[in-house]
C-alpha cells in the first residue's frame, strides 16, 4: 500500500478540512449539544450540495464513483473537529452495502435519494452467534419484524433503516411503518443513538435485499474501518491540542514542553496517532480495493480504539485540571471517543476475531 494521497485525494481532504474548520464552531459537537436533532441541517445540506453524500456511490445514481479510501478522508476530517453528522451512518452504513447488494430498482430509488441528502441508519444484527433480537417472518408477501437494536445513530432523524434480521435477507424499513418505535438514549456520544423498537412491522417484498449476512458484514466492516478514520482525525487533534498548551503553559518559569517528561508523553501520542492512521488506511485501502480485509479491519478498529484512548489520557494528563472543565473541548473529544471505541465492536472482541482466525483460543 502507498501511503501517498494522489492529488484527487489531497483535494478532497483539503475541502473537507477547509469548510469543517470554518464551520466547527456554529456546527460542532458543542452548538449542537441541544440541538433536537443532534447536527446541523444547514451544513448537511451544504455538505450534500458538494457531493460528499455521493462521493463514493455510483454515478450512475447520481454520486461521483470515488472510492472508499476518499471517504474515509472526509469521515477524518468530520472527527478532527467534532462536527456531529448523519454521514458515516446514512452513506457508509447504507449506501456501499446498497451499492453491493442492492436490487437494480433498490439502487434507483435510494442511492440517488442519499446522494440527495437523504438519512438513513443501519441495524447490521449480530452474525457471531446468537442471531441478534430481530426475527423476520414471511407472511402474505411480506416480511414481518420483531425485536429491538439497541444503539442506532441518528434514528430519529432517519427515513430508512437498513435492517438485517436474525435470518433472511436484509430490509429496507420505511420508519413511519407502524410499529415502529424509537427510544433515545443517554450516551457520553455526540450520535444521538436511539433503541429501536420493531412490533410486527411489516416489510414489503421489494425493499428485501438480495442477501443477509454478506450485507451485515459490510455494515460492519466499512462502518468499523470509517469509525477508526474519524478517531484519527480526532486523535490528530488532541495531540495538536496538546503541543500547542505545553508550548503555552508555563510552569517554574518556562514553558512545560520544555520539560523531558513532557516530551516522552507528546512523543507516545504522536506514534499512537501515526501508528493508528497507518492501520486505518490499511483497512480503508484493502475495502476499496475489493480485497479480503477481515483481519485488517478487525487489527485497525483493535488498535486504533486503545491507541486513541491513550491519546486522549495522555492529553489530559498533560492539560491537567482544565482539559476536565466544560469550558475546554478535551472532555468533548475524550467522550466521543470512547463512543467510537466500543462502535462495531470494541478492543476486546475484535481481539477475538483475529484469536479466532488464527485458530487459537479466544
Amino acid at each position: 500500500m502507498d501511503l501517498t494521497l494522489t492529488e484527487d485525494q489531497e483535494l478532497i481532504r483539503s475541502t473537507a478540512r477547509g469548510l469543517l474548520e470554518s464551520r466547527s464552531a456554529s456546527a460542532g459537537a458543542r452548538a449542537m449539544a441541544d440541538e433536537p436533532a443532534g447536527y446541523s441541517a444547514a451544513l448537511w445540506k451544504e455538505m450534500t450540495g458538494l457531493g460528499w453524500t455521493g462521493l463514493a456511490l455510483p454515478e450512475a445514481h447520481g454520486g461521483l464513483g470515488a472510492g472508499f479510501l476518499e471517504l474515509c478522508l472526509v469521515v477524518e476530517e468530520m472527527g478532527r473537529f467534532q462536527v456531529p453528522s448523519p454521514f458515516l451512518s446514512t452513506v457508509v452504513c447504507c449506501g456501499l452495502p446498497l451499492a453491493r447488494f442492492g436490487t437494480g430498482a433498490q439502487q434507483a430509488r435510494w442511492l440517488g435519494a442519499i446522494a440527495r441528502g437523504r438519512v438513513m441508519s443501519a441495524v447490521p444484527g449480530d452474525w457471531d452467534g446468537t442471531g441478534g433480537g430481530i426475527t423476520a417472518v414471511e407472511r402474505d408477501g411480506a416480511y414481518v419484524l420483531d425485536g429491538t437494536a439497541p444503539f442506532v445513530p441518528y434514528a430519529h432523524a432517519a427515513e430508512d433503516l437498513l435492517v438485517v434480521p436474525g435470518d433472511g435477507p436484509a430490509l429496507l424499513v420505511d420508519t413511519a411503518s407502524p410499529g415502529v418505535v424509537r427510544e433515545p438514549l443517554d450516551t457520553i456520544g455526540a450520535d444521538r443513538p436511539h433503541r429501536v423498537r420493531f412490533d410486527g412491522v411489516s416489510v414489503p417484498r421489494d425493499r428485501a435485499l438480495t442477501a443477509g449476512r454478506p450485507v451485515a458484514e459490510a455494515i460492519d466492516a466499512y462502518g468499523a474501518t470509517a469509525t477508526c478514520a474519524a478517531m484519527v482525525g480526532a486523535a490528530q487533534r488532541v495531540l495538536d491540542m496538546t503541543v500547542a498548551y505545553a508550548a503555552e503553559r508555563e510552569q517554574f518559569g518556562r514553558p512545560i514542553g520544555g520539560f523531558q517528561a513532557v516530551q516522552h508523553h507528546c512523543a507516545d501520542m504522536a506514534v499512537d496517532v501515526l501508528s493508528s492512521r497507518f492501520m486505518a488506511y490499511e483497512a480503508g485501502w484493502r475495502l476499496a480495493e475489493g480485497l479480503d480485509a477481515a483481519a485488517e479491519v478487525s487489527m485497525a478498529k483493535a488498535w486504533v480504539g486503545e491507541a486513541c484512548r491513550r491519546v486522549c489520557d495522555t492529553g489530559h494528563q498533560v492539560h491537567g485540571a482544565i482539559g476536565f472543565t466544560h469550558e475546554h473541548d478535551l472532555h468533548l473529544f475524550s467522550g466521543q471517543m470512547a463512543a467510537w471505541a466500543l462502535s462495531f465492536g470494541d478492543a476486546d472482541h475484535h481481539w477475538d476475531r483475529l484469536a479466532g482466525g488464527l485458530g487459537l483460543p479466544a
